[in-house]
């Protein structure tokens, strides 16, 4: 595992360099087929950096929590338009995550938006997706659009209960501005139901709690 990043990670180079190793062999040895397979090679290694891209080496980073060196490599990434599409949607996704964490909602909402268009490789991502889209508009306290996104994350499926939870806790949190009060009580009984066991998640359910109850519906 540790050679394949390695090797992802200067593949473009390696290949660059056995290109260079066939040219030489080639005009200077006389030998088309003796170079052949350092082109072959060196030209696989060149298909493979923009086809498929590094991507792999930034799951060591977001397990470690290191977000700074997961940016690094995605903004070692010169030309995103050349990845298979697949790859080029979770780029995207990626760096609207990782914007989102900074609070760069107009970064985030861009890059998610371009994810999303390009489609996503499993439902549950996409709906993961649209979930933190749902959370930019609520930030912005665009209520409408947010409860679009979030209905829409819900239908598509999320990956864990954590998710999901959430996305029922967004929903509470956008009837009970509506008014909508029995529909609140619902979904809040949805997330609570789901006993999920993220700090954060938690908190909010006991926030909620406290008050749910004594509001009509």
């Amino acid at each position: 595992m540790k050679f394949y990043n390695i090797l992802i990670k200067y593949r473009l180079l390696l290949g660059i360099a056995l290109v260079v190793i066939g040219l030489v062999v080639n005009f200077w040895g006389g030998s088309f087929w003796a170079a052949f397979p350092a082109y072959l090679i060196g030209i696989i290694l060149i298909f493979g950096h923009f086809f498929f891209g590094p991507l792999r080496l930034i799951q060591e980073y977001m397990e470690s929590g290191d977000m700074e060196g997961a940016e690094k490599v995605l903004n070692s990434i010169k030309f995103p338009g050349l990845m298979y599409k697949p790859i080029r949607s979770v780029y995207y996704t990626l760096k609207g995550n990782i914007a989102m964490m900074k609070q760069d909602f107009d970064g985030a909402e861009k890059n998610m938006k371009k994810g999303l268009d390009l489609g996503m490789p499993m439902k549950e991502a996409e709906g993961a997706s649209l979930l933190q889209m749902g959370m930019i508009s609520m930030q912005r306290n665009d209520i409408r659009q947010a409860e679009n996104y979030i209905r829409s994350a819900l239908r598509k499926g999320l990956p864990d209960k954590e998710n999901e939870a959430a996305a029922y806790l967004q929903m509470c949190s956008i009837m009970m501005t509506k008014r909508e009060f029995r529909a609140a009580k619902e979904f809040f009984r949805k997330a609570k139901g789901l006993k999920p066991t993220t700090p954060q998640i938690v908190d909010q359910i006991k926030q909620v709690e406290k008050y749910i109850s004594r509001i009509p519906g």
